[in-house]
């Protein structure tokens, strides 16, 4: 019963995020639509991207992979081929569809098997669905602490919030501390106290005016979706990116279409969403909902003070949006 029940509560979510969705053409504001359609770009031959021995660093990020292993694959294979010398991949939570320890095997044997293509610097983020098991109800303490020890043995880390420092570039990632309870629901991000003190410590750690920070959260703190909250933290996380103009966010969850939404910029911080590696979430005009196996992300490239920000639709090889963001030093 538990396993019926835990079905068709995830059923009525889809549909309920389907309803918040079908109007999203509408909620997005003027400024942001035209930020988007200031982004968007014609096919980018794969020459344009391919990395010099002096382009600084480059990275990519996936978002939403739900262990789909074939799209991975694809999306790995897509990139290599894109920058074969690149510093870091970030998985960017939701990276199994359910928080099993099977599922992070058969992730680790994805990532083993991709070994010779993928960056020697992989971080791997927590999401919601990592908090995820079918086969039960809503979550107690205990069983969310077993599902963050999960993550924590796959991911390497200490804690779902952590930072990594890759040729002098600064990158934090936050991460829900808890998933799936009565009390928090099953798809936001819970950011404790210390967390938000810690990410408010942690940016200010060799900050240079100029110099980009890259900072990752699996949910969404953008308020371009009305009627859909990614954590109820956010505000606090946005006070503390208001501060630095040079911090740049890359959030995942929506399972949003690049063309539908790609970037914000002038926050003062900016806000990237990454797309989603299983599947997409698009909502005709009707209130059809259909899930189309896009297989999108980002790659991101910086040379000193320009970032170059890319969305890939990796299933048809080409260039959904490209940005060049300079700051001034």
């Amino acid at each position: 019963m538990k396993k019926v029940s835990f079905k068709l509560m995830f059923m009525i979510f889809i549909l309920i995020m389907g309803i918040v969705l079908i109007g999203c053409n509408k909620t997005l504001s003027k400024k942001d639509e035209a930020k988007a359609e200031a982004t968007s770009v014609k096919v980018i031959k794969e020459a344009d991207v391919k990395k010099d021995e002096d382009s600084g660093l480059s990275f990519s990020v996936l978002g939403d992979v739900h262990e789909d292993v074939n799209n991975f694959n694809e999306a790995v294979d897509d990139l290599y081929n894109i920058d074969n010398k690149q510093d870091a991949l970030i998985l960017n939570g939701d990276v199994v569809g359910q928080g099993l320890d099977e599922q992070y095997v058969s992730m680790n044997k994805a990532i083993e098997a991709n070994k010779s293509k993928l960056p020697k610097t992989i971080i791997k983020n927590i999401g919601n669905h990592e908090f995820f098991d079918y086969r039960k109800d809503r979550n107690t303490q205990d069983d969310v602490n077993e599902f963050i020890k999960r993550y924590l043995d796959f991911s390497g880390e200490d804690r779902v919030y952590h930072d990594k420092w890759i040729e002098g570039y600064h990158f934090i990632s936050l991460g829900s501390e808890s998933g799936n309870t009565k009390e928090l629901g099953s798809v936001k991000a819970y950011l404790s106290k210390e967390q938000l003190k810690w990410f408010e410590e942690t940016i200010k750690e060799k900050y240079e005016k100029g110099k980009p920070i890259f900072i990752f959260l699996h949910q969404h703190i953008n308020d371009s979706i009305k009627g859909w909250n990614g954590s109820d933290q956010r505000e606090k996380v946005k006070k503390i990116l208001s501060k630095y103009p040079e911090a740049i966010i890359f959030t995942s969850h929506t399972h949003l279409p690049l063309e539908k939404i790609n970037l914000s910029l002038n926050n003062p911080y900016t806000m990237v969403h990454t797309g989603a590696v299983q599947y997409s979430l698009v909502i005709d005009n009707n209130g059809k909902i259909t899930r189309p196996s896009y297989n999108e992300g980002i790659y991101v490239s910086v040379k000193q003070n320009k970032v170059t920000i890319k969305g890939r639709r990796f299933k048809e090889h080409r260039w959904i949006f490209s940005k060049d963001i300079e700051y001034k030093k």
